[in-house]
C-alpha cells in the first residue's frame, strides 16, 4: 500500500502534537512496510517570504494552485492507494483535498482540533469556550476579532471558511474523518457531518519507560509537581499561576511558547517555582517520571495530548481540566483527577489532596500506566489506522 501524507507543519521550534502526530504514523507505516510519501509546507514559508510572497500567500489560503498543483502531480506519479491529511490550514489550503479525489483517491483526515466548527481551531473566544460558527455564521469572528485578535484577519479566515462551507468542501471531500475524542465527534454530528464517516483513534507514544535514566535531576526538590508543554493562553498557564498565587507546592515547568517571558518573569519572584524552560526531551521525561504528578490546566479542548498519554506512558497522575480529552481519558480516583473548567480553588484542592497522599499516587501511577499499555501503544494505532484505511478501499 501507498499512502500520501499532507500536513501543514508549524513554525520551526513548535512542540505542537499534530506535527508529532504526523511524523510518528508516517514512521510507524514504513516500519511496517508500506510506502509514505510526504507532501509538506511550513508555516516558516510565510515568515520568510517578502511582501509580494506574503501577500500571495494569504490568496493562497482560500484556493493554493500550487499546493494543488504539486498534489496533482505527486498522485500522478505515484499513484498512492490512500492521501492521509492532517493539518491543510493556513497555507496549503483546502485545494489539496480537491485535487486527492479529482484524481481518484480515497481522503482520510485527522482532526487534530474543532477547525471545521470554530476556523480558529480552539474553540476559545479569548479565554472562553466557544462553538457558536458551527452554524456557519463565520463573519461574527470579525466583531470578535478571534482569529489572533486581528478583526481584518478575522474577516479573511471567516471568508476562506465561508466558501468551503457553501462549497461543501468539508463534507464531501473527505471520505472519513479521524477524531480523537467523543467531544470531536459530538460537535461534528451537531453540524451534520456524516457519522458514518466518523471514527474515533487516539494518539500514541513510544514506551520510553525502559530508556529512562532514575537518577534524579540535580538542583530540583526530593518532591514537586510538574507542568511541561506548550507556555500558551490555551494550555491554561494563567490558571496554572492563580494556583501557585496560593499553593506552597514545589512546581517544576518546562516548555517554551508565547507567555514564556511573562511566565518567566512570574517565576522569578516565586522561590517555589522552578521554570526550566525549553527541556531536551529524555531530559524532561526523567523529571517528570521523578515528579509526584503532573499538571494539566487546559482551557481549551484537547484531541488527545501527548503531554497526556506520555505522563500516563511513565506512570504518573494527571490532574487536569475536565474538557475534550481529559474527560475521557482520565477516570477520577483511578488515574488521575478532573477540576471544573475556569474553577481555580477546585484546582488546588485536588492537587493538596493528592499532595498528601503519596502512597495513592503509587496506586494511581500504576493505573495510569495500565491505561497507556490498554490504549496508547503504537501497534495498536497502526492496526486501528490499518482498519480506516481498508475502510475506505
Amino acid at each position: 500500500m501507498k499512502i500520501l501524507v499532507l500536513h501543514n507543519l508549524h513554525r520551526k521550534g513548535s512542540s505542537s502534537g499534530d506535527d508529532q502526530v504526523f511524523k510518528d504514523e508516517a514512521r510507524l507505516l514504513e516500519e511496517h512496510g508500506y510506502t509514505v510519501i510526504r507532501y509538506t509546507i511550513s508555516n516558516d514559508s510565510f515568515d520568510n517570504a517578502g511582501v509580494i510572497g506574503k501577500i500571495k500567500a494569504c490568496l493562497g489560503m482560500l484556493w493554493s494552485f500550487k499546493c494543488y498543483r504539486e498534489v496533482e502531480n505527486i498522485i500522478s506519479k505515484e499513484r498512492p492507494d490512500i492521501v492521509h491529511v492532517h493539518t491543510f490550514f493556513p497555507l496549503m489550503s483546502p485545494s489539496v483535498l480537491y485535487a486527492a479525489k479529482r484524481n481518484g483517491c480515497k481522503v482520510v483526515a485527522t482532526l487534530h482540533d474543532t477547525r471545521f466548527i470554530c476556523p480558529c481551531c480552539t474553540s476559545l473566544r479569548g479565554t472562553t469556550i466557544c462553538n457558536e460558527c458551527g452554524d456557519g455564521h463565520y463573519f461574527r469572528m470579525f466583531r470578535y476579532g478571534c482569529f489572533k485578535g486581528s478583526k481584518i484577519q478575522s474577516l479573511i479566515v471567516a471568508f476562506i471558511f465561508k466558501y468551503h462551507r457553501i462549497r461543501r468542501s468539508f463534507y464531501k471531500q473527505i471520505d472519513k474523518y479521524i477524531c480523537l475524542n467523543d467531544n470531536q465527534i459530538k460537535l461534528l454530528e451537531g453540524i451534520g457531518f456524516d457519522k458514518n464517516k466518523i471514527v474515533k483513534k487516539y494518539n500514541f507514544v513510544s514506551d520510553a519507560l525502559p530508556e529512562i535514566n532514575n537518577g534524579k535531576s540535580a538542583n530540583l526538590p526530593e518532591r514537586y509537581v510538574v507542568f511541561y508543554g506548550r507556555i500558551g493562553e490555551e494550555k491554561g498557564i494563567r490558571v496554572l499561576m492563580k494556583a501557585w498565587e496560593i499553593l506552597d507546592l514545589p512546581l517544576v515547568v518546562m516548555g517554551s511558547g508565547p507567555l514564556e517571558d511573562e511566565f518567566k518573569e512570574w517565576a522569578d519572584k516565586k522561590n517555589n517555582v522552578h521554570f526550566l524552560g525549553y527541556t531536551a526531551h529524555q531530559e524532561c521525561l526523567k523529571i517528570v517520571k521523578n515528579s509526584e504528578f503532573v499538571v494539566f490546566p487546559s482551557i481549551w479542548y484537547e484531541g488527545c495530548s501527548m503531554v497526556q498519554i506520555e505522563t500516563m506512558s511513565l506512570g504518573k497522575v494527571l490532574v487536569a481540566t475536565n474538557l475534550g480529552f481529559s474527560e475521557e481519558a482520565i477516570k477520577e480516583g483511578y488515574n488521575g483527577t478532573k477540576f471544573e473548567l475556569g474553577d481555580v480553588e477546585d484546582f488546588i484542592r485536588k492537587i493538596q489532596h493528592l499532595w498528601n497522599m503519596p502512597e495513592k499516587l503509587i496506586e494511581m501511577g500504576k493505573n495510569a500506566r495500565k491505561d497507556f499499555e490498554d490504549k496508547y501503544l503504537p501497534e495498536d494505532n497502526y492496526n486501528q489506522l490499518m482498519n480506516i484505511y481498508k475502510s475506505v478501499l
